[in-house]
């Protein structure tokens, strides 16, 4: 099988379980959001310990303010991720999330420099109009989840960026084990002050495979760029939003309303436009 296949059958697969991690975080509705983020992080900070560990890669990092600002605009993405989840569609938080690609590009071109192409933009316009149609605002505290939705993908693009920047002094290995660490340890005081909801037996194996399913996502995703451009692979990812409809259906039976499919094919529609300027613009440089 040619490496490019391969990168997309594991992007796919990264998408799936994106969707069943999103899926489980929406099942668990007894539990404190901050309950679901320690959960999610422990199973990762375990991985990348043991990676970190095994590679003998420099546990401190080199850019350690860039370390802490990425791991801050992370946690604050997945928090606002997972209130959204527990609270609006499953299908609407997964394609409003979905909006980081284009938060990433605006924040790229103010803080380093990139040029935003034609298509760049107009992809940027049919993106916040999809986000609308989503949101549908009603100026009342119904719209409040679905803006915090919004909110995750604008802190999920500036996790991004800040990983842009972070390539040239830190290795991946570092970043995740950072980001994993502040998130675990962050979330601690949390459910020591805020109260922790003891889990039922069904409960805990539910946020232990919320774990699982976050960090094998993260390692497929990881594992799909070594075989393909990330530029190629970007389309393939909002096949999460399909597979999270699909979980919605069956589980909830949540049936997307005419607004949420035309807003989510919108955005789609956008990603494939950015996916197709950054493509031209990749191979323009070569």
């Amino acid at each position: 099988m040619e490496n490019r296949k391969k990168g997309i059958i594991l992007i796919l697969l990264s998408a799936l379980f994106f969707a069943l991690m999103a899926a489980t975080v929406k099942s668990l509705g007894n539990i404190p959001v901050y309950e679901k983020i320690f959960f999610r992080n422990l199973i990762g900070f375990i991985v990348a310990t043991y990676i970190i560990i095994k590679n003998k890669k420099p546990i401190l990092g080199n850019n350690r303010k860039f370390l802490f600002l990425r791991s801050f605009f992370g946690l604050m993405g997945v928090a606002a991720y997972f209130y959204a989840l527990s609270n609006i569609a499953l299908s609407d938080a997964v394609i409003l999330n979905k909006m980081s690609p284009f938060f990433v590009m605006v924040l790229s071109a103010i803080f380093l420099g990139e040029r935003i192409k034609k298509l760049q933009f107009v992809s940027l316009i049919l993106a916040l109009l999809g986000a609308g149609f989503v949101i549908r605002p009603e100026f009342n505290y119904t719209v409040i989840p679905a803006l915090v939705a919004l909110l995750s993908a604008f802190f999920a693009g500036s996790a991004y960026t800040t990983i842009r920047y972070l390539r040239h002094t830190d290795s991946p290995e570092t970043i995740v084990f950072y980001f994993t660490v502040i998130s675990t340890i962050t979330m601690i005081p949390f459910m020591i002050f805020g109260g922790f909801a003891i889990p039922s037996p069904v409960e805990l194996l539910k946020l232990i495979s919320l774990g699982v399913f976050a960090t094998t996502a993260q390692f497929l995703m990881t594992h799909a760029y070594r075989y393909a451009p990330a530029g190629e692979l970007a389309i393939y990812t909002y096949m999460n939003i399909i597979f999270s409809t699909i979980l919605g259906l069956i589980i909830w039976a949540e049936i997307p309303d005419f607004l949420s499919i035309l807003g989510g094919t919108l955005i789609i529609m956008a990603g494939y436009l950015n996916y197709r300027a950054n493509k031209t613009k990749s191979r323009l440089s070569k």
